[in-house]
């Protein structure tokens, strides 16, 4: 399934065949939250843009429309007309994110809907059951996330509970995958590695859940309160504990510096919602820094968004043109800036994989970071 074709220092250049085609890592998943990118992009836009996996949510789509109709209509590659690979996340991050709401047991988690206050279970049973009605290639498993400074004894009990629900999912996996109606009996599961910013509670969890030999595992818990550091730190000692022949997907990150410094720490799957939702905003990436197309600067600028840019935005139209769209709230202009994102961040990681494959990483990392010293201060 994972087949590692190089290694650059403790990057890595690898491909994970699935169901749905083979993913070529490192990998940015975009992020389609109700089977959909924000900005009205299509599948058909994803395709031409370069997009290998597209991600949707558990929770979102079990409250908004129903998974048990998205089976219906044959599951979720075939509702939405998307035939590369889908990971879909659990859950589990909103359940944190609902804090106000929830209340955590043994059992699972009761929390109230965010579009119509009703009251809802899940645990891992039931996490699992909603992803095997969409019929991901890749499931989440059910965990909770832990705020990243939360008290260490509330961790420890936190991440032990995330173990056991962990060998819960991957039992109700298992049965589901071999039901004779399930829409993807090829689903596979990544468990989650936990423990907020404490590295041994951290190395200790990804020491267990690597014993239970799944397709692939993610780091959880980071970009929700702790500093750049505190996360490349975390990741430097908690990696190397993760099974290198397997992927290791850093969740919800990140910025496009981000992403250079953590392939170089041994991630290759990641997502995050920065590319669209700064495209909704005006807000544009390119190599130099990002750019917000609101600025009087840009009024007459003829220039494309990113000078050589490929993508369907800069091909055709320009930074003034798109301004105008968008001061004059037009969707066209919200659509560009979104098409124009994704397809930086697609490139950003071609590029990450041909610097890896040509045995310079740390060189193209230097020189990238460089060129994105403006990034982080315009986050």
């Amino acid at each position: 399934m994972y087949k590692l074709l190089k290694t650059d220092g403790r990057a890595k250049r690898a491909e994970f065949q699935t169901v749905h085609g083979t993913i070529q890592t490192p990998v940015f998943m975009n992020v389609g939250t109700v089977a959909a990118i924000k900005g009205a992009v299509s599948t058909m836009d994803l395709k031409e843009i370069g997009t290998q996996v597209e991600l949707s949510n558990t929770y979102h789509l079990h409250v908004r429309t129903g998974d048990k109709l998205i089976k219906e209509m044959g599951g979720l590659h075939k509702f939405m007309n998307w035939d590369r690979p889908i990971l879909t996340d659990s859950g589990g991050f909103q359940v944190f994110s609902l804090a106000g709401l929830r209340k955590i047991k043994e059992e699972g988690v009761t929390f109230n809907s965010h579009i119509d206050g009703r009251k809802i279970f899940m645990g891992p049973e039931e996490s699992m059951q909603i992803q095997s009605n969409l019929g991901s290639t890749i499931a989440m498993a059910f965990d909770e996330c832990p705020p990243a400074k939360a008290e260490r004894r509330y961790v420890e009990d936190s991440v032990a509970r995330t173990t056991r629900w962990l060998s819960r999912c991957k039992n109700e996996m298992e049965r589901l995958n071999s039901l004779p109606d399930t829409v993807n009996p090829d689903q596979m599961l990544f468990g989650i590695n936990q423990g907020a910013v404490y590295t041994d509670i951290r190395i200790e969890h990804a020491k267990r859940i690597s014993e239970l030999d799944l397709p692939g595992y993610a780091v959880g818990g980071l970009a929700v309160g702790e500093s750049h550091e505190e996360m490349y730190h975390v990741l430097d000692e908690t990696v190397p504990y993760l099974p290198q022949n397997k992927p290791t997907y850093l969740m919800g990150v990140g910025t496009p510096a981000n992403i250079l410094e953590a392939v170089d720490r041994g991630v290759d799957f990641f997502d995050c919602v920065y590319p669209s939702r700064n495209g909704r905003h005006g807000h544009v990436y390119t190599k130099y820094g990002k750019i917000n197309l609101f600025n009087a600067q840009y009024e007459k600028d003829d220039r494309p968004i990113e000078e050589g840019c490929q993508c369907p935005a800069c091909k055709h139209y320009s930074r003034a043109y798109i301004r105008h769209l968008m001061k004059a709230k037009e969707m066209l202009g919200m659509r560009f800036c979104v098409l124009h994102n994704l397809y930086f961040y697609n490139h950003l990681m071609e590029d990450i994989r041909g610097a890896i494959e040509e045995g310079r990483y740390s060189e193209f990392k230097k020189e990238r970071l460089e060129l994105l010293k403006t990034y982080d201060k315009s986050k």
